[in-house]
Protein backbone atom coordinates (compact mmCIF):
# COMPACT_ATOMS: atom_id res chain seq x y z
CA UNK A 1 0.00 0.00 0.00
CA UNK A 2 1.27 3.46 -0.88
CA UNK A 3 1.35 5.60 2.26
CA UNK A 4 3.36 8.45 0.71
CA UNK A 5 2.23 11.81 2.02
CA UNK A 6 -0.46 10.30 4.25
CA UNK A 7 -0.86 11.83 7.69
CA UNK A 8 -1.20 8.97 10.18
CA UNK A 9 -1.98 9.33 13.87
CA UNK A 10 0.04 6.93 16.04
CA UNK A 11 -1.85 6.31 19.28
CA UNK A 12 0.72 5.53 21.99
CA UNK A 13 4.40 6.41 22.39
CA UNK A 14 5.80 3.11 23.72
CA UNK A 15 7.76 0.45 21.86
CA UNK A 16 4.92 -0.26 19.42
CA UNK A 17 4.25 3.42 18.76
CA UNK A 18 7.92 4.14 18.12
CA UNK A 19 8.14 1.16 15.73
CA UNK A 20 5.01 2.26 13.87
CA UNK A 21 6.31 5.83 13.56
CA UNK A 22 9.64 4.67 12.14
CA UNK A 23 7.88 2.47 9.61
CA UNK A 24 5.57 5.30 8.54
CA UNK A 25 8.52 7.63 8.02
CA UNK A 26 10.29 4.95 5.99
CA UNK A 27 7.16 4.49 3.89
CA UNK A 28 6.94 8.22 3.16
CA UNK A 29 4.04 8.96 5.48
CA UNK A 30 3.80 11.73 8.09
CA UNK A 31 3.23 10.31 11.59
CA UNK A 32 1.73 12.33 14.43
CA UNK A 33 2.27 10.66 17.81
CA UNK A 34 -0.34 11.02 20.55
CA UNK A 35 -0.07 9.87 24.18
CA UNK A 36 -2.55 10.62 26.95
CA UNK A 37 0.18 11.12 29.57
CA UNK A 38 0.23 14.84 30.31
CA UNK A 39 3.79 14.64 31.70
CA UNK A 40 5.17 12.82 28.65
CA UNK A 41 8.72 13.82 27.64
CA UNK A 42 7.92 14.63 24.00
CA UNK A 43 11.55 15.20 23.03
CA UNK A 44 12.52 11.80 24.41
CA UNK A 45 9.88 10.23 22.16
CA UNK A 46 11.29 12.10 19.14
CA UNK A 47 14.78 10.91 20.07
CA UNK A 48 13.63 7.27 20.17
CA UNK A 49 11.92 7.62 16.80
CA UNK A 50 14.94 9.39 15.38
CA UNK A 51 12.94 12.15 13.73
CA UNK A 52 11.47 15.54 14.61
CA UNK A 53 7.87 14.32 14.38
CA UNK A 54 4.92 16.06 15.98
CA UNK A 55 4.19 14.61 19.44
CA UNK A 56 1.00 15.52 21.31
CA UNK A 57 0.51 14.73 25.00
CA UNK A 58 -2.40 15.02 27.42
CA UNK A 59 -5.99 15.75 26.40
CA UNK A 60 -6.85 14.37 22.97
CA UNK A 61 -7.24 17.19 20.40
CA UNK A 62 -10.46 16.33 18.49
CA UNK A 63 -9.63 18.99 15.91
CA UNK A 64 -6.84 16.76 14.56
CA UNK A 65 -9.43 14.34 13.18
CA UNK A 66 -10.10 16.57 10.19
CA UNK A 67 -6.50 16.23 8.96
CA UNK A 68 -5.54 12.57 9.47
CA UNK A 69 -5.93 9.71 6.98
CA UNK A 70 -5.72 6.79 9.42
CA UNK A 71 -4.80 5.87 12.99
CA UNK A 72 -2.42 3.14 14.19
CA UNK A 73 -3.23 1.85 17.68
CA UNK A 74 -0.63 0.59 20.11
CA UNK A 75 -1.82 -2.74 21.60
CA UNK A 76 -1.96 -1.39 25.14
CA UNK A 77 -4.52 1.28 24.25
CA UNK A 78 -8.21 0.23 24.60
CA UNK A 79 -10.37 0.71 21.52
CA UNK A 80 -13.56 1.67 23.37
CA UNK A 81 -12.35 5.10 24.52
CA UNK A 82 -13.95 8.31 23.18
CA UNK A 83 -11.12 9.40 20.80
CA UNK A 84 -11.24 6.04 19.00
CA UNK A 85 -15.03 6.12 18.83
CA UNK A 86 -14.83 9.63 17.36
CA UNK A 87 -12.38 8.45 14.69
CA UNK A 88 -14.60 5.55 13.70
CA UNK A 89 -17.63 7.84 13.58
CA UNK A 90 -15.66 10.12 11.26
CA UNK A 91 -14.83 7.20 8.94
CA UNK A 92 -11.11 7.22 9.78
CA UNK A 93 -9.51 3.74 9.46
CA UNK A 94 -8.22 2.44 12.80
CA UNK A 95 -5.43 -0.13 12.39
CA UNK A 96 -3.31 -2.22 14.70
CA UNK A 97 0.45 -2.16 14.27
CA UNK A 98 0.31 -5.59 12.60
CA UNK A 99 -2.22 -4.29 10.08
CA UNK A 100 0.10 -1.37 9.26
CA UNK A 101 3.12 -3.65 8.89
CA UNK A 102 1.16 -6.12 6.76
CA UNK A 103 0.16 -3.33 4.36
CA UNK A 104 3.80 -2.29 3.95
CA UNK A 105 5.58 -5.65 4.21
CA UNK A 106 6.06 -8.39 1.62
CA UNK A 107 6.05 -12.17 1.50
CA UNK A 108 3.82 -14.64 3.35
CA UNK A 109 2.54 -14.72 6.91
CA UNK A 110 2.22 -17.51 9.50
CA UNK A 111 0.24 -16.21 12.48
CA UNK A 112 -0.40 -17.75 15.90
CA UNK A 113 -2.76 -16.62 18.65
CA UNK A 114 -4.45 -18.23 21.66
CA UNK A 115 -4.52 -17.68 25.40
CA UNK A 116 -1.48 -19.85 26.16
CA UNK A 117 1.33 -21.51 24.23
CA UNK A 118 1.80 -18.73 21.67
CA UNK A 119 5.40 -17.83 22.44
CA UNK A 120 6.71 -21.40 22.54
CA UNK A 121 4.83 -22.28 19.35
CA UNK A 122 6.01 -19.18 17.48
CA UNK A 123 9.61 -19.61 18.62
CA UNK A 124 9.68 -23.25 17.51
CA UNK A 125 7.85 -22.49 14.24
CA UNK A 126 10.33 -19.69 13.57
CA UNK A 127 13.23 -22.13 14.00
CA UNK A 128 11.57 -24.65 11.69
CA UNK A 129 11.16 -21.98 9.02
CA UNK A 130 14.68 -20.52 9.47
CA UNK A 131 16.24 -23.96 9.09
CA UNK A 132 14.63 -24.36 5.66
CA UNK A 133 14.00 -20.91 4.16
CA UNK A 134 16.61 -18.11 3.73
CA UNK A 135 14.44 -15.11 4.71
CA UNK A 136 12.41 -15.55 7.87
CA UNK A 137 11.28 -12.97 10.46
CA UNK A 138 9.86 -13.85 13.89
CA UNK A 139 7.88 -10.90 15.21
CA UNK A 140 4.83 -9.61 17.05
CA UNK A 141 3.89 -10.07 20.67
CA UNK A 142 7.02 -12.19 21.10
CA UNK A 143 9.24 -9.08 21.36
CA UNK A 144 10.25 -7.66 17.96
CA UNK A 145 7.51 -5.44 16.49
CA UNK A 146 6.40 -6.46 13.00
CA UNK A 147 6.81 -2.78 12.09
CA UNK A 148 10.57 -3.05 12.70
CA UNK A 149 11.11 -5.48 9.80
CA UNK A 150 8.37 -4.73 7.23
CA UNK A 151 10.51 -2.39 5.10
CA UNK A 152 13.33 -4.97 4.86
CA UNK A 153 11.22 -7.72 3.37
CA UNK A 154 11.33 -9.18 -0.14
CA UNK A 155 8.61 -11.20 -1.85
CA UNK A 156 10.38 -14.38 -0.68
CA UNK A 157 10.04 -13.45 3.00
CA UNK A 158 8.23 -15.58 5.55
CA UNK A 159 6.98 -13.78 8.65
CA UNK A 160 6.06 -15.79 11.75
CA UNK A 161 3.99 -13.60 14.05
CA UNK A 162 2.63 -13.99 17.57
CA UNK A 163 -0.68 -12.12 17.64
CA UNK A 164 -2.41 -10.89 20.79
CA UNK A 165 -6.14 -10.25 21.00
CA UNK A 166 -5.26 -6.54 21.33
CA UNK A 167 -3.49 -6.59 17.95
CA UNK A 168 -6.18 -8.63 16.19
CA UNK A 169 -8.91 -6.30 17.47
CA UNK A 170 -8.06 -3.71 14.79
CA UNK A 171 -6.89 -5.68 11.76
CA UNK A 172 -8.49 -5.06 8.36
CA UNK A 173 -6.68 -6.80 5.47
CA UNK A 174 -4.20 -8.88 7.53
CA UNK A 175 -3.99 -12.28 5.80
CA UNK A 176 -1.89 -15.24 7.00
CA UNK A 177 -1.50 -18.26 4.71
CA UNK A 178 -1.55 -20.40 7.87
CA UNK A 179 -3.09 -19.32 11.16
CA UNK A 180 -3.49 -21.06 14.49
CA UNK A 181 -5.44 -20.61 17.71
CA UNK A 182 -3.79 -22.74 20.39
CA UNK A 183 -6.59 -22.58 22.99
CA UNK A 184 -9.13 -20.20 24.52
CA UNK A 185 -9.41 -19.66 28.28
CA UNK A 186 -10.41 -16.67 30.36
CA UNK A 187 -7.98 -13.73 30.02
CA UNK A 188 -7.85 -9.95 29.53
CA UNK A 189 -11.44 -9.39 30.66
CA UNK A 190 -10.36 -6.04 32.09
CA UNK A 191 -9.82 -4.99 28.46
CA UNK A 192 -12.42 -6.95 26.47
CA UNK A 193 -15.04 -7.01 29.26
CA UNK A 194 -16.72 -10.24 28.06
CA UNK A 195 -15.48 -13.68 26.97
CA UNK A 196 -17.53 -13.31 23.80
CA UNK A 197 -15.56 -10.23 22.76
CA UNK A 198 -12.23 -11.82 23.71
CA UNK A 199 -13.08 -14.88 21.61
CA UNK A 200 -14.23 -12.71 18.69
CA UNK A 201 -10.90 -10.89 18.63
CA UNK A 202 -8.94 -14.15 18.69
CA UNK A 203 -11.01 -15.66 15.87
CA UNK A 204 -10.36 -12.66 13.64
CA UNK A 205 -6.97 -14.19 12.84
CA UNK A 206 -8.69 -16.28 10.13
CA UNK A 207 -11.03 -13.54 8.89
CA UNK A 208 -9.26 -12.86 5.58
CA UNK A 209 -8.03 -16.37 4.82
CA UNK A 210 -9.05 -18.29 1.69
CA UNK A 211 -9.45 -21.89 0.53
CA UNK A 212 -5.72 -21.99 -0.23
CA UNK A 213 -4.89 -21.38 3.43
CA UNK A 214 -5.28 -23.36 6.67
CA UNK A 215 -6.34 -22.58 10.22
CA UNK A 216 -4.91 -24.90 12.90
CA UNK A 217 -7.28 -25.37 15.83
CA UNK A 218 -7.38 -27.29 19.11
CA UNK A 219 -9.94 -30.10 18.75
CA UNK A 220 -10.12 -30.47 22.53
CA UNK A 221 -11.18 -26.85 23.01
CA UNK A 222 -14.99 -26.69 22.62
CA UNK A 223 -14.92 -23.04 21.57
CA UNK A 224 -12.37 -23.72 18.83
CA UNK A 225 -14.00 -26.94 17.68
CA UNK A 226 -17.25 -25.02 17.18
CA UNK A 227 -15.36 -22.26 15.36
CA UNK A 228 -13.77 -24.84 13.07
CA UNK A 229 -17.12 -26.41 12.23
CA UNK A 230 -18.44 -23.12 10.87
CA UNK A 231 -15.14 -21.90 9.36
CA UNK A 232 -14.94 -21.12 5.65
CA UNK A 233 -11.18 -21.78 5.82
CA UNK A 234 -9.76 -25.34 5.63
CA UNK A 235 -9.18 -26.44 9.23
CA UNK A 236 -6.38 -28.65 10.54
CA UNK A 237 -7.29 -29.87 14.01
CA UNK A 238 -4.74 -31.01 16.57
CA UNK A 239 -5.39 -33.25 19.56
CA UNK A 240 -3.41 -34.63 22.48
CA UNK A 241 -6.25 -36.96 23.50
CA UNK A 242 -7.54 -38.82 20.44
CA UNK A 243 -6.81 -40.04 16.92
CA UNK A 244 -8.11 -37.76 14.17
CA UNK A 245 -9.16 -38.85 10.68
CA UNK A 246 -7.56 -35.64 9.38
CA UNK A 247 -5.15 -33.43 11.27
CA UNK A 248 -2.28 -33.95 13.70
CA UNK A 249 -2.48 -35.88 16.98
CA UNK A 250 -0.55 -37.55 19.78
CA UNK A 251 -0.64 -41.36 19.65
CA UNK A 252 1.23 -42.68 22.70
CA UNK A 253 4.59 -40.94 22.37
CA UNK A 254 4.34 -40.41 18.60
CA UNK A 255 2.88 -37.32 16.93
CA UNK A 256 1.18 -38.39 13.69
CA UNK A 257 -0.31 -36.31 10.87
CA UNK A 258 -2.87 -37.28 8.23
CA UNK A 259 -4.38 -35.54 5.22
CA UNK A 260 -7.26 -38.04 5.19
CA UNK A 261 -5.57 -40.57 2.95
CA UNK A 262 -1.96 -40.84 4.13
CA UNK A 263 -0.63 -40.84 7.70
CA UNK A 264 2.92 -39.73 8.52
CA UNK A 265 4.86 -40.12 11.79
CA UNK A 266 6.16 -36.62 12.52
CA UNK A 267 7.70 -36.49 16.01
CA UNK A 268 8.76 -38.95 18.71
CA UNK A 269 8.06 -36.97 21.92
CA UNK A 270 10.61 -39.06 23.83
CA UNK A 271 13.31 -37.35 21.75
CA UNK A 272 12.12 -33.81 22.60
CA UNK A 273 13.94 -31.60 25.10
CA UNK A 274 10.74 -29.82 26.15
CA UNK A 275 8.38 -31.68 28.47
CA UNK A 276 4.68 -31.72 29.21
CA UNK A 277 1.49 -32.34 27.28
CA UNK A 278 1.02 -28.62 26.65
CA UNK A 279 4.41 -28.52 24.93
CA UNK A 280 3.54 -31.50 22.75
CA UNK A 281 0.49 -29.52 21.64
CA UNK A 282 2.73 -26.56 20.81
CA UNK A 283 4.93 -28.87 18.72
CA UNK A 284 1.86 -30.14 16.84
CA UNK A 285 0.76 -26.62 15.93
CA UNK A 286 4.23 -25.61 14.75
CA UNK A 287 4.68 -28.81 12.75
CA UNK A 288 1.30 -28.47 11.00
CA UNK A 289 2.00 -24.85 10.03
CA UNK A 290 5.56 -25.52 8.86
CA UNK A 291 4.37 -28.49 6.80
CA UNK A 292 1.74 -26.31 5.10
CA UNK A 293 4.51 -23.80 4.30
CA UNK A 294 6.49 -26.55 2.55
CA UNK A 295 9.02 -27.62 5.19
CA UNK A 296 9.80 -31.37 4.84
CA UNK A 297 9.02 -33.66 7.77
CA UNK A 298 12.71 -34.55 8.18
CA UNK A 299 13.58 -30.88 8.69
CA UNK A 300 10.65 -30.39 11.09
CA UNK A 301 11.90 -33.34 13.17
CA UNK A 302 15.49 -32.13 13.31
CA UNK A 303 14.45 -28.67 14.52
CA UNK A 304 11.97 -29.99 17.08
CA UNK A 305 14.51 -32.38 18.64
CA UNK A 306 17.08 -29.57 19.01
CA UNK A 307 14.61 -27.09 20.55
CA UNK A 308 15.20 -26.27 24.24
CA UNK A 309 12.16 -24.10 24.93
CA UNK A 310 11.85 -20.40 25.70
CA UNK A 311 12.92 -18.18 28.57
CA UNK A 312 10.39 -17.50 31.35
CA UNK A 313 8.27 -20.60 30.61
CA UNK A 314 8.96 -23.25 33.28
CA UNK A 315 12.62 -22.27 32.87
CA UNK A 316 15.06 -24.08 35.13
CA UNK A 317 17.30 -21.53 36.86
CA UNK A 318 19.57 -23.41 39.27
CA UNK A 319 19.72 -25.68 42.33
CA UNK A 320 20.75 -24.35 45.75
CA UNK A 321 21.12 -26.68 48.74
CA UNK A 322 18.97 -29.33 47.10
CA UNK A 323 16.21 -26.85 46.13
CA UNK A 324 15.47 -26.32 42.42
CA UNK A 325 14.35 -22.88 41.21
CA UNK A 326 12.06 -22.41 38.21
CA UNK A 327 11.07 -19.21 36.39
CA UNK A 328 7.57 -19.37 34.92
CA UNK A 329 7.03 -15.61 34.72
CA UNK A 330 5.16 -16.14 31.45
CA UNK A 331 2.39 -17.78 33.46
CA UNK A 332 0.40 -14.55 33.25
CA UNK A 333 -3.05 -16.10 33.69
CA UNK A 334 -4.45 -18.98 35.78
CA UNK A 335 -4.58 -21.48 32.91
CA UNK A 336 -0.90 -20.90 32.05
CA UNK A 337 0.05 -21.14 35.73
CA UNK A 338 -1.78 -24.47 35.98
CA UNK A 339 0.67 -25.84 33.41
CA UNK A 340 3.52 -24.55 35.57
CA UNK A 341 2.39 -26.30 38.73
CA UNK A 342 1.56 -29.50 36.82
CA UNK A 343 5.17 -29.60 35.60
CA UNK A 344 6.51 -29.71 39.18
CA UNK A 345 7.37 -33.20 40.47
CA UNK A 346 8.38 -32.18 44.01
CA UNK A 347 6.94 -30.17 46.95
CA UNK A 348 6.78 -26.55 45.84
CA UNK A 349 7.10 -23.08 47.35
CA UNK A 350 5.05 -20.99 44.93
CA UNK A 351 5.22 -17.25 44.21
CA UNK A 352 2.03 -15.80 42.73
CA UNK A 353 0.11 -12.58 42.25
CA UNK A 354 0.41 -9.41 40.23
CA UNK A 355 -1.78 -7.13 38.13
CA UNK A 356 -5.55 -7.67 38.35
CA UNK A 357 -7.04 -8.75 34.99
CA UNK A 358 -10.36 -9.59 36.70
CA UNK A 359 -9.90 -13.34 36.40
CA UNK A 360 -10.96 -16.24 38.60
CA UNK A 361 -8.22 -18.19 40.44
CA UNK A 362 -10.28 -21.18 41.62
CA UNK A 363 -9.10 -23.66 38.97
CA UNK A 364 -5.47 -22.69 39.56
CA UNK A 365 -5.71 -23.28 43.32
CA UNK A 366 -7.46 -26.64 42.79
CA UNK A 367 -4.65 -27.70 40.44
CA UNK A 368 -2.13 -27.47 43.31
CA UNK A 369 -3.09 -31.09 44.06
CA UNK A 370 -1.14 -31.14 47.34
CA UNK A 371 2.14 -30.02 45.71
CA UNK A 372 2.22 -26.45 47.09
CA UNK A 373 3.28 -26.26 50.71
CA UNK A 374 4.13 -22.55 50.93
CA UNK A 375 2.39 -19.76 49.01
CA UNK A 376 4.11 -16.35 48.73
CA UNK A 377 1.86 -13.64 47.28
CA UNK A 378 2.71 -10.23 45.83
CA UNK A 379 1.03 -7.52 43.82
CA UNK A 380 -2.48 -6.16 43.39
CA UNK A 381 -4.20 -9.56 43.51
CA UNK A 382 -2.54 -11.06 46.59
CA UNK A 383 -5.54 -10.70 48.91
CA UNK A 384 -8.00 -11.99 46.31
CA UNK A 385 -5.80 -15.02 45.62
CA UNK A 386 -5.40 -15.70 49.34
CA UNK A 387 -9.18 -15.58 49.87
CA UNK A 388 -9.68 -18.00 46.98
CA UNK A 389 -6.97 -20.34 48.28
CA UNK A 390 -8.47 -20.46 51.79
CA UNK A 391 -11.96 -21.04 50.38
CA UNK A 392 -10.56 -23.93 48.31
CA UNK A 393 -9.02 -25.51 51.41
CA UNK A 394 -5.41 -24.31 51.22
CA UNK A 395 -4.00 -23.82 54.76
CA UNK A 396 -4.14 -20.16 55.77
CA UNK A 397 -0.96 -20.51 57.84
CA UNK A 398 1.00 -21.44 54.69
CA UNK A 399 0.14 -18.17 52.92
CA UNK A 400 2.25 -15.02 53.27
CA UNK A 401 2.05 -11.53 51.74
CA UNK A 402 5.08 -9.59 50.52
CA UNK A 403 5.63 -6.09 49.19
CA UNK A 404 7.90 -7.17 46.37
CA UNK A 405 9.38 -10.13 44.50
CA UNK A 406 12.75 -10.01 46.26
CA UNK A 407 11.12 -10.49 49.67
CA UNK A 408 9.04 -13.38 48.30
CA UNK A 409 12.10 -15.14 46.84
CA UNK A 410 14.00 -14.87 50.14
CA UNK A 411 11.01 -16.16 52.10
CA UNK A 412 10.57 -19.16 49.80
CA UNK A 413 14.28 -19.93 50.06
CA UNK A 414 13.98 -19.85 53.85
CA UNK A 415 10.97 -22.21 53.87
CA UNK A 416 12.20 -24.62 51.18
CA UNK A 417 13.76 -27.92 52.21
CA UNK A 418 16.14 -30.15 50.21
CA UNK A 419 14.09 -31.89 47.51
CA UNK A 420 11.67 -28.93 47.14
CA UNK A 421 11.16 -26.52 44.25
CA UNK A 422 10.71 -22.75 44.32
CA UNK A 423 8.46 -21.72 41.42
CA UNK A 424 7.60 -18.23 40.18
CA UNK A 425 4.32 -18.77 38.30
CA UNK A 426 2.18 -15.73 39.11
CA UNK A 427 -1.12 -16.42 37.25
CA UNK A 428 -1.22 -12.63 36.75
CA UNK A 429 0.24 -9.98 34.48
CA UNK A 430 3.37 -8.17 35.64
CA UNK A 431 2.16 -4.58 35.17
CA UNK A 432 2.29 -2.33 38.18
CA UNK A 433 5.51 -3.72 39.64
CA UNK A 434 7.29 -4.54 36.37
CA UNK A 435 7.31 -3.34 32.76
CA UNK A 436 6.56 -6.83 31.43
CA UNK A 437 6.80 -10.53 32.30
CA UNK A 438 10.36 -10.68 30.91
CA UNK A 439 11.57 -8.10 33.39
CA UNK A 440 9.80 -9.94 36.21
CA UNK A 441 11.44 -13.22 35.21
CA UNK A 442 14.86 -11.62 34.86
CA UNK A 443 14.57 -10.09 38.33
CA UNK A 444 13.57 -13.48 39.77
CA UNK A 445 16.66 -15.07 38.22
CA UNK A 446 18.83 -12.25 39.55
CA UNK A 447 17.49 -12.70 43.10
CA UNK A 448 18.07 -16.46 42.85
CA UNK A 449 21.65 -15.90 41.65
CA UNK A 450 22.23 -13.60 44.61
CA UNK A 451 21.01 -16.36 46.92
CA UNK A 452 23.46 -18.78 45.31
CA UNK A 453 26.35 -16.34 45.72
CA UNK A 454 25.44 -15.78 49.38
Amino acid sequence: MDLSGKKILVFGSGKSGVGASRLLIGAGAVPVVYDGKADLDCQAVRDRIGSDVQVIAGTFPDEILSSIDACVMSPGVPCDIPPVEHMRAAGIPVWSEIELAYRVGKGKILAVTGTNGKTTTVTLLGEMMKNYFPEVYVVGNIGTPYTDVALQQTEKAWTVIECSSFQLETIDTFHPVASAITNITEDHLNRHHTMEEYIRCKERIAENQTQDDICVLNYEDPVLRAFGEKSKVPVVYFSSRRKLDRGIWLDGHIIRMSDGSQTVDVIDTEKLQILGLHNYENVMVAAAMAHHAGVPVESIQKTAYAFKGVAHRIEYVTEINGVKYYNDSKGTNPDAAIKGIQAMNRPTCLIGGGFDKQLSFDDWIRAFDGKVRYFALIGQTKEQIAETAIRCGFPKENIAFFDNLEQAVKACAAHAEPGDAVLLSPACASWGQFDNYEQRGDMFKQYVRELAEA
